[in-house]
């Protein structure tokens, strides 16, 4: 018993004596406002900032930190108040402060260190898309993973599509986020594998990003493992 609890400790403190860094590239050509969401016990990682085009920031992440990350664009400081057309967090402010962002944007998901001390990491569109993505881990065998596809201008269905106001599309709702219907969202008798299945709609998103999450049960192809604890490069717009 003594030896399993020494086991555990030692694993705890090699578990919480690095870090991880996540670097952020804009490759899109406009300024976006990256943001994050800490869903894990301790410190949070910076939550908003502002990242031009062709730039890049690094950021020093919790080896065992869980949480989302995605981009805003179509942003704005009127009258004092910071908004974004595309993923605002309605914090008010560039930086979110733990809030989420609003459907639909592209959302790069973490847990670091987790489950069989393996790194679990996703691109996910379940609550839509706004910006293509690519996940890099900087090792060599583990899977870089992307949605490069500008699915607004190319594929978006009208009725799932959010216009800016000149017209044109800055976001692409999953069915999900536009109907709120059982069989999109699988919730009630659809709450399970075996009853919620890809739709006309899912495949939307499946089909020019087939390493995404298009539907919430879409883990199959969608959630990737490294167990090696390497760095990782997002970057939007690849």
């Amino acid at each position: 018993m003594k030896i399993k609890i020494i086991l555990a400790f030692f694993v705890f403190l090699i578990a919480y004596a690095f870090s991880v860094r996540f670097t952020i590239d804009n490759n899109c050509p406009y300024t976006i406002w990256p943001a994050s969401v800490t869903r894990s016990k301790g410190p949070r990682i910076l939550t908003g900032f502002e990242l031009a085009s062709r730039a890049s920031k690094k950021l020093e992440v919790p080896s065992q930190w869980s949480g989302r990350i995605w981009a805003r664009f179509v942003c704005s400081g009127f009258q004092g108040k910071f908004t974004c057309r595309s993923g605002d967090c309605g914090s008010g402010h560039i930086e979110c402060g733990g809030a989420s962002g609003a459907a639909p944007a592209t959302l790069v998901e973490f847990t670091l260190f987790g489950a069989g001390g393996q790194d679990f990491y996703d691109i996910s569109l379940v609550d839509g898309f706004n910006l293509p993505v690519r996940v890099a881990p900087q090792i060599a065998g583990c899977t870089t993973i992307s949605c490069p596809v500008d699915i607004n201008n190319r594929r978006c269905p009208k009725e799932l599509a959010v216009f800016n106001t000149d017209g044109g599309i800055i976001g692409c709702k999953s069915a999900c986020v536009a109907f709120n219907q059982p069989q999109y969202c699988c919730t009630g008798e659809y709450g399970s594998p075996d009853k919620c299945k890809p739709t006309n709609y899912s495949n939307v998103f499946k089909q020019p990003c087939p390493q995404a999450y298009s539907y919430a049960y879409d883990d199959r192809s969608s959630l990737f493992t490294c167990k090696r604890h390497p760095d990782y490069v997002i970057t939007f717009c690849p």
